[in-house]
């Protein structure tokens, strides 16, 4: 996750800029810059690499601004070069971004009509240009910000100062987190709070789509509409040390909500969304030739490998062998020549799945970890890692760094199929689009909880749930099952629809709610045939779906809505109202949602 700071200060602010990068640190990054207004003129440092470079580049040639933004950047649209570092400039605007610009394309394009050079391989360089067009044709900047913010597509967060302005300095919000510091004579922004630990505590979080104009005296707030609005300050913990919550109540909500800006970083860190192609870095594996993949993993993990043995089979058409880690070893299964296994863990440090991943490397195989930390143990012992880069996860139940190993793993099948000719560039490009949007429409499912508070209420006195999907939704129903039952304690399972009728329908009864993850796609109609079966023995169904309930043919308790989307990237939108479903209820019940009883982040013993 790339890392935000501004200050509007009463002297320099580079040195205090890098100090506040340092406290986002954790986030990962591999260029850093800052920007500064001095004398009425942008000027600004970058540096290839670690925070270091960029403070000894400042010793070397100063910045004296009071004025400045600062970022360390995680590559995404090109090398992590100098070139492609932020702050990106032109002569009147210097931005830095996280997130995903969805149609940089096509804004690049008409501006490079109207006679605009571009000097980077970024998405965020069209962000400073079109700022700049607007007040080249004679806008002011808080005017012209608003006009460009109107013509962006996807999820980001922007800080953004201008020449001529000493005292100014905007901030968006759409997806990924932004919070305002407020100080005495001074103004702050930041990724989040820690970054601003040491100036103030007194932190105000932008909401969905809002942006803000900072002056030394304040901030006034609009929303997406350029509305002026009211927006509370809250005292923040974050010692500058610490992971913060935020203003989220708990971790797993915090984690919910950033699952936007951190399925950006994932994406962009395996595609050219310039050329619309997989970009992986060299796995010394020659994916044309891997016979079979071999899947292993444990909890929700092991539902990631299930989502992805649909994909590598159905896009890649490689055969998939996937079982539970504390179960696969001991089978001692054979392994094909020349065959990849792959294991999934956040920490890196699953004792089952380590203890599988050495019986596979024993056996021949070349091994391919998904994990969180690439400094574990078992990203250590692979020969290739793809790292999910959800940053830290506190809430014991996976929330983000669920989505991100199912956005690693979507890159990976694109990836196999490529290389094996079994999907051709048009479709590479049009699943590609599809994954690129996915940031957005979470943006849109996470603006109304409403929905999922009021269904807690219910839920909440059930003391059995199921939960059914076919194809991809099939894993997806089981983590929401799982999810349940992780932090509410309320007994729930996920079963295939097909198969309600060789067995759980008979659990059917007034009192049993069913969730059903429906998405409207080819498999619609049959999982409307399950519903109907459980509608006539009086089961209680929850319709999660972008289908109208009237397609549905059968009574349903509640609807949630969700938007519509691309059949390849539906378990990855479609697990957001698992997660949703689950936290609002424990929480309504008042378990400790954070940290559930008997339950360990990461399970270092077998």
């Amino acid at each position: 996750m790339c890392g935000i700071v501004g200050i509007l200060g009463e002297k320099p602010v580079a040195n205090e800029l890098v100090d506040a990068l340092r406290r986002l640190e954790y986030r990962g990054y591999d260029s850093a810059g800052v920007a500064t207004v001095e004398n009425g003129h942008l000027d600004r440092r970058r540096a290839e690499g670690k925070l270091r470079n960029l403070a000894e580049r400042l010793s070397r040639q100063p910045l004296k601004g009071r004025a400045g933004i600062g970022h360390t950047r995680w590559a995404t649209h090109g090398a992590p070069n100098e070139q492609n570092a932020h702050p990106h400039m032109t002569d009147k605007v210097s931005v830095v971004h996280n997130g995903i610009i969805e149609n940089f394309r096509e804004i690049k394009e008409t501006l490079a009509r109207e006679g605009v050079t571009f000097s980077s391989e970024t998405d965020t360089e069209v962000v400073a240009h079109l700022i700049t067009a607007e007040m080249r044709r004679g806008a002011d900047p808080v005017t012209a910000t608003g006009k460009a913010l109107g013509q962006l597509k996807g999820a980001f967060a922007l800080a953004i100062i201008f020449a001529g302005y000493d005292d100014l300095m905007i901030g968006a919000r759409e997806g990924s987190p932004l919070a305002v510091g407020h100080g005495e004579g001074e103004m702050y922004l930041g990724s989040d709070a820690i970054a601003l630990a040491p100036f103030t505590d007194r932190i105000t979080y932008l909401e969905e789509g809002d942006w803000v104009i900072l002056h030394r005296g304040g901030a006034e707030f609009r929303d997406r509409n350029g509305r002026k609005v009211e927006r509370k300050s809250i005292t923040s913990s974050a010692s500058g040390f610490l992971v913060d919550k935020g203003n989220h109540k708990h971790f797993m909500l915090k984690e919910i909500h950033e699952q936007p800006e951190v399925i950006s970083h994932t994406l962009t860190n395996y595609i050219d969304l310039v050329a619309g192609k997989v970009a992986f870095p060299d796995l010394g594996i020659d994916l044309a030739q891997v016979p079979r993949v071999t899947i292993s993993a444990c909890g929700t993990a092991y539902l990631a490998g299930l989502v992805a043995k649909y994909w590598l089979e159905r896009y890649a058409r490689v055969p998939v062998e996937i079982d539970v880690a504390s179960e696969m070893r001991y089978r001692e299964a054979p392994m094909p020549a020349g065959g990849v296994a792959l294991f999934i863990s956040q920490s890196g440090e699953t004792a089952d799945t380590l203890a599988t991943l050495r019986y596979c490397k024993a056996q021949g195989q070349r091994i391919l970890s998904v994990v969180n930390v690439r400094t574990s143990t078992i990203a250590r012992e692979s020969h290739a890692v793809l790292p999910t880069l959800a940053g830290p996860e506190i809430g014991v139940a996976s929330t983000k760094a669920f989505t991100c190993q199912l956005a690693t793993l979507a890159c990976f099948a694109l990836a196999i199929g490529r290389a094996k000719g079994t999907i051709t560039p048009e479709k590479e490009r049009e699943l590609i689009q599809a994954l690129t949007e996915v940031p957005r429409h979470m943006v849109g499912l996470l603006r109304e909880e409403q929905p999922y508070e009021d269904l807690a209420h219910w839920l909440s006195k059930a003391r059995d749930v199921l939960y059914l999907g076919r194809g991809t939704a099939f894993p997806i129903a089981m983590e929401g099952a799982l999810k349940l039952k992780e932090i509410s304690y309320i007994h729930a399972e996920g079963y295939a629809a097909g198969e309600m009728k060789h067995g759980p329908i008979a659990l059917i009864d007034e009192n049993v709610p069913v969730v059903v993850v429906a998405p409207d796609d080819d498999l619609f109609e049959k999982t409307v045939s399950n519903m109907q079966e459980v509608a006539a023995r009086g089961g209680q169904i929850v319709l999660v779906s972008d289908a109208s309930s009237e397609k549905v043919g059968c009574r349903v308790a509640t609807h949630l809505s969700v938007p519509s989307v691309h059949p390849f990237v539906t378990p990855l939108v479609y697990a957001l109202p698992m997660q949703l479903i689950a936290y609002h209820t424990a929480t309504f019940m008042g378990t400790d949602v954070d940290q559930p009883r008997n339950l360990a982040k990461s399970v270092t013993v077998e």
